[in-house]
């Protein structure tokens, strides 16, 4: 499973790139906003920094705009991949797109057929967002599990990026319901190696260690 940075913070893509963990970043204009700096220069410096996919999403709502932008961003690096809406002409714009061989990376997918159809488009990757979908009582994880079965079914090379993750326990389920990366948030990230267990154990050893040397002087 491959692990992107759901973020735009350079500083934390900075500290996870040094895991060797972080595969790749997603950002919206959300988390552009975020950071009060311009959106080309914060995209630019994520991408020498990361050499995976860098998600870079579209403003405009018009397929015929979304394409301008999209041929304009993938010029600023070549891992740029371009986030489209899904929309009607967001679909439109990608078929325009994977025509050109630009990587797409469809966002805001809630069900199914939203997922067939942009993978029928030639979107690269596809975003079901888990945690919004399970706040208006759906399941997230069941959509995943879904679009991977129909994926499957039909021999598309569309990836499920596993998007919208509030904690540690949605990257476990992601994983174990077949997405094939999950774009993580860095205050989630920053969790993933941690157990309460681990924590007592380190404490533990630390405290009899201590006590053996004591025991030597």
């Amino acid at each position: 499973m491959k692990f992107f940075l759901d973020t735009a913070n350079v500083k934390d893509i900075k500290r996870f790139a040094q895991l060797g963990l972080v595969d790749g970043v997603t950002t919206n204009p959300t988390l552009i906003s975020r950071e009060g700096r311009d959106f080309e220069t914060v995209i630019k410096e994520i991408t020498k920094i990361i050499s995976g996919p860098v998600s870079a999403e579209v403003t405009a709502t018009k397929a015929e705009e979304m394409v301008k932008q999209a041929r304009n961003e993938v010029k600023w690096a070549k891992n740029i991949v371009v986030k489209i809406p899904m929309t009607e002409e967001g679909l439109k714009a990608v078929k325009v797109l994977s025509s050109e061989n630009i990587k797409t990376n469809v966002t805001l997918i809630f069900s199914v057929t939203q997922g067939l159809l942009a993978a029928k488009a030639g979107a690269t990757y596809i975003s079901p967002f888990l945690g919004r979908l399970d706040d208006i009582g759906g399941s997230g994880i069941g959509l995943v599990k879904d679009l991977r079965k129909v994926l499957d079914n039909y021999g598309f090379k569309t990836e499920i990026i596993a998007a919208s993750i509030r904690g540690t326990q949605h990257v476990k389920q992601a994983a174990l319901a077949g997405a094939d990366i999950a774009t993580i948030p860095a205050a989630v990230f920053g969790k993933l190696w941690s157990h309460p267990l681990t924590d007592k154990g380190l404490a533990s050893f630390a405290s009899d260690w201590a006590s053996f040397k004591q025991q030597q002087k």
